[in-house]
């Protein structure tokens, strides 16, 4: 038996000190000495000694008596001198003579404690008598550590290790266990478990102690997960495997973790379950050893009942998870070593498909705040190393054919998958140091996970297109975190998916359209970048997958571009930026056929217009919506009806309330002429479909007040804007682009131009409208370049007839598609002969996409340059037309001045005014002109079939002058007359004769108010602009997504 003994004093005791050591020397087989100025210091190991009269199990006595008279003094001690204690004794000073009789010392007090008891003061400095002795001023003071290399000599423990000599005390023995001190516990640790399953065994039939001894259990095991304990982890492993010897402690361990489990939530019961669940992992290992100790003895005996138990342990800890708010409990509860349980197959399946997806609303709980990363850290370190084990048993126990489990794979997945992407993980968004910090002690636990998704994925072998497409949208979100390595392990997992889709079906369809609903999601949700090309480099090594591979990938980066570009902008102050980005994403839809996607995006810009009041083109986002639906009783699809306002049951229904909000909305924004034609499909619904008069009559008086409204009510003209956004520094989607704005009312270019500069106020306006060359479109800055343009009339094929102008006022700005900007230029050498032959007019003409207005109070435009010939195309018809308008106003205002039609006239029917067309004929109509560019045929048969029209047109003209001139004009309107009837001769004789019909029925009728008398046939109008468009005029729709 060891000590450790320490002596303090207060002054120098030379001889008492040798007096211990010659005591201390007579019964140890070892001393050491250490000495200083007040310390003497030394151990000594115990002989193989019984002292007289001491019983070794004797706890009574609690501290030691030990007297010292003199150098030759008898020693008297007590067991008790051997136990821990702390005690201050006093110095008795005598002659040597009168102490040689031991009655004069042995009945005076030996400490300080015993001196106060018998009324001496303890404490001054002068000496006291007491007798024969005096009492020293000094004291000396006794500390001892009992340290035994083969038996405890605590007290609770050696009660523990003895139970069978008093079982009267045993429950109270267990109680106190957990009052010992831990240092003392591991280190008699086999012979304590031993004690504590033997009392399980011997008290098989009864269950008084069952819980006693599992608390007692798992006090221990909460010592070795203590840090300071932690060495002894081998320990315990070895004695489970090689010295626990209980088989049947599997029943009652299992029966009172049950009963604790079932009772989470009583009072006084949850402290003991946590810790319980933090000992979970050895419980279990015990229950396991247990077990397999038992079919060792008796042949699998009670397996059904052993299972069914596991079975309904594992019901209570769902049950009891579910319940728990604690996150913390629950984690220590699932981070048990699950691969020891893997024999226990199929409890353990249910269990680990509800752990999986416990974990997963776990982890996207918050329990400790984001800037606590160490906790946060440490939990998820906790939870990687759970999810790891998960892995390793699904590798293990359900990957073959017979116990493959494909719900259980799928819980893995979205589990490792909601792991990876959370927030606490996101290293980028840490500063540069904290982030260095989480990777020198943690690493990134995003590439780790990540990497075991991969390895998970590529075992499930034949199993993977059972994950397709459900698992695309998991797998994405993994690949659109930011990290390099993680992404260069995990994007070919989609190649994998393409590649097993197209062996199992020809195509990877399913892959497809999974992606991109997925993607747009994720994009919209902050994820993602461009970098894909690991994807499309796969895809162009596979013989089979390289073509449509490839050409899916671009499509994957179309969708990107414009998603990171609506990304971008999406909580932009500017919307009208965030309308054009919303177009494009539905424009792409549109394209691929995505309508539920489509129509998403719809609404999404259809809010923005009504918060900037565009109420017109909410109408029109609203109707492609409604362009959708039919007029029938089909049942609406889910995606058709995304607005929580429509209730609708069928498709009429939704379309005939998409109807009266779009009518709304033209009204608002006085395209009364749009809200009209709605209110006539609408209202042929009523009246032979629906049978709905009541909505008939109300519609009918609102299509009234719009027809009055057209007539009656003035309304603005809005002017054209072409804008240039010129320069790297612009927006992708208007870097480098000319659009056509529909400025608002009585917007005038100067504010038009302030409102621009305002969004872009880095921006430098051009002084010039001549198109930038490459210096600035690749330049850093931002170049912005406005100029006013002029919309392109296009009647409606139903205007065939004279109307109003206060009808087709509202076709001069609205329903227009083409605008142009002209200036004249000359190219070449001048002809001195004839100026018109170099003379070119660059007009740029600006065709949109889609009419304005429409789904944006803007489109983008391309541009080219008109030639010789098309000018003067465009001149003949633009002239034609001067005159016929100018004849209109004549005939319905006689009033009017004749100076304006003078002019007019003389200028074409005078050749030395030079506003004829002879010198078209010099330029184009030879046979030079012909044979260089034999490509102009037509249009030079067109130029000469304007020529032919005007002569009517000048014949109605100069019919209207002689009948309003005076006389003082009279002789300038007979030469006028005269060159008319030369020129009239010459045309009919070249290129024929024209004749309006309405001519003759007109004459001599009473002119009608704003009639149009000479209207050219549809057919033979000419063409007058020539123009350039990414779609042809044949197929360009009137609005974006619709089909005309």
């Amino acid at each position: 038996m060891r000590f450790d003994t320490h002596f303090k004093r207060s002054s120098e005791h030379g001889p008492f000190f040798d007096l211990l050591a010659n005591f201390f020397s007579y019964f140890s087989e070892k001393v050491e000495f250490e000495t200083s100025v007040n310390t003497f210091s030394f151990v000594f190991v115990f002989k193989s000694v019984i002292f007289p009269g001491a019983d070794p199990l004797d706890t009574s006595t609690s501290g030691a008596n030990l007297r010292i008279c003199s150098v030759k003094t008898k020693i008297y001690y007590y067991w008790g001198f051997f136990l821990d204690f702390l005690n201050c004794f006093v110095l008795l000073q005598a002659e040597a003579k009168k102490l040689e009789d031991a009655s004069m010392y042995l009945s005076l007090p030996s400490t300080k404690i015993e001196l106060e008891e018998k009324g001496h003061p303890a404490t001054g400095k002068s000496m006291q008598n007491l007798g024969s002795c005096t009492i020293s001023k000094d004291s000396f003071q006794i500390s001892t550590l009992v340290c035994s290399t083969k038996l405890t000599q605590n007290v609770d423990l050696l009660g523990l290790l003895k139970w069978r000599s008093n079982t009267n005390l045993l429950q109270q023995n267990l109680k106190q266990l957990m009052k010992v001190d831990g240092g003392e516990v591991v280190k008699f640790l086999q012979d304590t478990l031993d004690a504590l399953f033997n009392i399980m065994m011997e008290n098989s039939e009864s269950e008084t102690f069952d819980t006693l001894v599992f608390d007692a259990l798992v006090f221990i095991i909460g010592l070795i997960a203590d840090r300071k304990f932690q060495h002894f982890n081998p320990v315990l492993e070895t004695y489970i495997k090689k010295h626990f010897s209980a088989t049947l402690a599997y029943t009652k361990l299992t029966k009172v973790l049950k009963t604790y489990v079932d009772n989470a939530e009583k009072c006084g019961i949850t402290d003991q379950l946590f810790k319980a669940m933090k000992a979970l992992e050895y419980i279990f290992k015990f229950i396991v050893r247990s077990r397999i100790l038992f079919n060792q003895l008796y042949e699998n005996k009670g397996e059904a009942d052993f299972r069914e138990s596991l079975l309904q342990l594992f019901k209570s800890i769902n049950e009891m998870m579910s319940s728990i708010s604690d996150q913390t409990v629950i984690v220590k509860v699932c981070t048990s070593d699950v691969s020891i349980l893997a024999f226990l197959l199929p409890p353990v399946t249910d269990f680990l498909m509800e752990t999986f997806i416990m974990f997963k609303n776990l982890i996207g709980k918050n329990v400790y705040p984001f800037d606590w990363v160490i906790m946060n850290m440490m939990q998820n370190k906790v939870f990687l190393r759970a999810i790891n084990q998960y892995a390793d048993m699904l590798n293990k126990k359900f990957l073959d054919q017979a116990n493959f489990e494909l719900q259980l794979w799928n819980n893995y997945f979205h589990l490792a998958v909601a792991f990876l992407t959370q927030e606490s993980l996101q290293l980028e968004n840490f500063s540069s140091a904290k982030r260095a910090k989480i990777l020198n002690k943690y690493g990134d636990m995003r590439r780790q996970i990540g990497f075991e998704i991969r390895d998970m994925w590529y075992n499930l072998g034949q199993h993977k297109i059972k994950f397709i497409p459900e698992m695309v949208g998991p797998i994405l979100e993994m690949t659109l975190i930011p990290e390099t390595e993680l992404r260069k392990a995990t994007i070919p997992i989609f190649f994998d998916m393409m590649q097993c889709e197209f062996h199992s079906t020809r195509s990877f369809q399913m892959f497809e359209n999974e992606i991109i609903t997925k993607l747009d999601h994720e994009v919209e949700g902050g994820r993602g970048d461009e970098q894909y090309k690991v994807l499309l480099e796969h895809c162009r090594k596979h013989k089979y997958l390289a073509k449509s591979g490839e050409t899916f990938v671009k499509l994957v980066v179309r969708l990107m571009e414009r998603l990171l570009d609506y990304r971008t902008i999406m909580h932009d102050e500017n919307k009208e930026n965030r309308m054009s980005c919303t177009v494009n994403v539905l424009n792409f839809y549109k394209e691929i056929e995505r309508e539920e996607m489509y129509i998403r995006y719809l609404y999404k810009l259809c809010d923005l217009h009504k918060e900037c009041d565009n109420y017109t083109e909410a109408a029109y986002t609203l109707l492609l919506h409604a362009k959708l639906l039919k007029w029938s009783e089909e049942a609406c699809a889910a995606h058709l009806t995304q607005r929580d306002g429509y209730q609708a049951a069928t498709q009429g229904q939704l379309k005939d309330q998409l109807y009266q909000e779009i009518i709304h909305y033209f009204d608002k924004g006085k395209m009364w002429e749009e809200a009209i034609a709605l209110g006539k499909e609408l209202a042929e619904q009523y009246e032979n479909e629906m049978f709905d008069y009541e909505q008939l009559s109300e519609l009918l008086r609102k299509q009234a007040q719009f027809y009055e409204n057209i007539v009656k009510v003035i309304r603005p003209k809005p002017d054209y804007f072409a804008v240039g956004y010129y320069g790297q520094g612009f927006p992708t989607f208007i870097r480098n682009k000319v659009f056509i704005y529909r400025g608002k009312e009585y917007e005038r270019r100067e504010d038009f131009e302030a409102r621009l500069l305002t969004q872009f106020p880095n921006a430098e306006k051009m002084k010039t409208t001549s198109p930038p060359g490459d210096d600035i479109k690749n330049s850093s800055g931002q170049y912005i370049q406005c100029f006013t343009v002029k919309p392109k009339l296009d009647l409606p094929p139903k205007f065939h007839k004279p109307v109003s102008e206060q009808i087709v006022s509202f076709y001069r700005v609205n329903e227009v598609q083409r605008f142009e900007y002209s200036r004249p230029v000359r190219k070449g050498e001048k002809n001195p002969d004839n100026e018109f032959a170099n003379m070119w007019i660059e007009r740029t003409i600006y065709v949109t996409a889609y009419k304005l207005p429409g789904i944006l109070r803007w489109f983008e435009v391309k541009s080219v340059e008109i030639s010789p010939l098309e000018n003067a195309i465009e001149t003949m018809q633009l002239t034609n037309d001067k005159i016929n308008n100018m004849i209109q106003q004549h005939l319905n205002d006689p009033n009017l001045p004749i100076n304006p039609l003078s002019m007019l006239l003389n200028g074409i029917v005078d050749p030395a005014v030079m506003g004829g067309f002879t010198n078209y004929e010099k330029a184009f109509f030879t046979e030079k002109y012909m044979h260089e560019h034999p490509e102009d045929h037509d249009k030079i048969e067109k130029l000469k079939d304007l020529i032919a029209w005007q002569i009517p047109f000048l014949a109605e003209g100069i019919r209207i002058h002689g009948e309003k001139v005076t006389e003082a004009l009279r002789p300038f309107h007979e030469r006028m007359e005269a060159c008319f009837k030369q020129l009239k001769e010459k045309v009919e004789k070249q290129y024929g004769v024209r004749t309006p019909a309405s001519l003759d029925d007109r004459r001599g009728s009473r002119p009608r108010s704003m009639v149009r008398s000479f209207t050219m046939p549809s057919s033979s109008r000419p063409l007058s602009v020539a123009s350039v468009s990414s779609i042809s005029s044949d197929s360009t729709p009137s609005r974006p997504g619709s089909d005309g």
